[in-house]
């Protein structure tokens, strides 16, 4: 066991635990570590060269630092130097042990992108919480929301980033990517993500986010298919998604009734996008290029998703917007 440092000790005494603290105490309780840190290791090798490499354990407690509390690499090296409760959460003392610069924090987070990891810890959570009976099968709900990206073109190439494109929503032009998500109907939780360029309509990635066994599907007025729907109904199931009024026509009150039952329904696929975007700050894309900013945002939910093990609904996140609760 390892021996605690004065600084620790004192950390130990205090009187009261901050929202950060209590947080990430949650987080290293219901995270099932050994099985993600199983699925890096066979492409976590050791280096011939240099310092010692550091624990695995370590490196990845510090990459989901760095998407709950939106930091950079070299934001994610200083936060461990300044902030005890981060550096307690990755097992890290500051007398004791080295603490990692925002190179071995860059290389290991282009680990997890070369080799697809963030997406596989995506589905070994899904599988964990399906074990558990937490994360059930019946109905999906379907959304999609933009992501905003620079449109600066001060870079080497003098161009836009390529995988962003433009995307109208109302009145209003936005440049950047979208994220589709498929989310249980029971648990309110992802179990589908994908990710596109901005001007890609939401309808187009339908197939993708609906189970085969789902006996219900929910979706808003983008998803109005009448092809889809004759084949959803043929095969047993039912077609939640919202009446779109026709031109020249208005909705029914029957229509109108119906679009407010599965609203009330449809709602919690929000919930999910207001924790990433105001939570977690994920507003804006970080990187250029599609692959990096979909690796990213595999591992946004995570939290999200683990929190339902708590005892007594304690995954439920807090209503306030401020990022300072997580």
């Amino acid at each position: 066991m390892k021996q605690q440092s004065f600084s620790s000790l004192e950390q130990a005494h205090k009187k009261k635990q901050t929202k950060r603290e209590v947080f990430l105490g949650e987080m290293d309780a219901v995270v099932p570590w050994a099985r993600l840190e199983a699925l890096i290791a066979p492409h976590y090798t050791k280096p011939r060269k240099g310092r010692p490499q550091m624990p695995l354990s370590a490196m990845l407690r510090i990459y989901f630092l760095q998407q709950w509390y939106g930091l950079s690499d070299p934001g994610a090296e200083e936060a461990l130097y300044d902030m005890h409760s981060m550096r307690d959460f990755a097992g890290l003392d500051l007398a004791q042990d080295a603490i990692p610069d925002e190179t071995t924090i860059l290389n290991f987070r282009h680990l997890l992108e070369k080799h697809k990891l963030t997406e596989a810890l995506f589905d070994a959570v899904k599988t964990y919480l399906q074990e558990r009976a937490l994360l059930l099968r019946g109905g999906t709900i379907m959304d999609a929301t933009l992501i905003k990206a620079s449109p600066s073109t001060k870079n080497e190439a003098g161009k836009r980033d390529p995988d962003m494109s433009q995307s109208k929503k109302g009145n209003q032009w936005y440049f950047g990517m979208k994220a589709h998500i498929g989310v249980d109907a029971k648990s309110g939780l992802i179990h589908t993500l994908r990710t596109t360029t901005g001007k890609v309509h939401d309808a187009k990635l339908t197939d993708d986010l609906i189970r085969p066994d789902d006996t219900i599907v929910f979706g808003d007025k983008g998803y109005v298919s009448d092809e889809r729907k004759r084949s959803t109904r043929a095969r047993g199931a039912t077609w939640a998604v919202k009446d779109k009024r026709k031109p020249g026509r208005v909705l029914s009150t029957s229509q109108k009734k119906r679009n407010k039952k599965y609203g009330r329904v449809r709602a919690k696929v929000e919930h999910a996008f207001r924790v990433i975007k105001c939570q977690f700050g994920y507003r804006k894309v970080r990187y250029r290029g599609l692959a990096k900013n979909e690796a990213q945002m595999f591992s946004l939910p995570l939290g999200i998703m683990l929190r339902i093990t708590l005892p007594g609904n304690a995954w439920r996140w807090p209503t306030s917007t401020s990022r300072e609760e997580v």
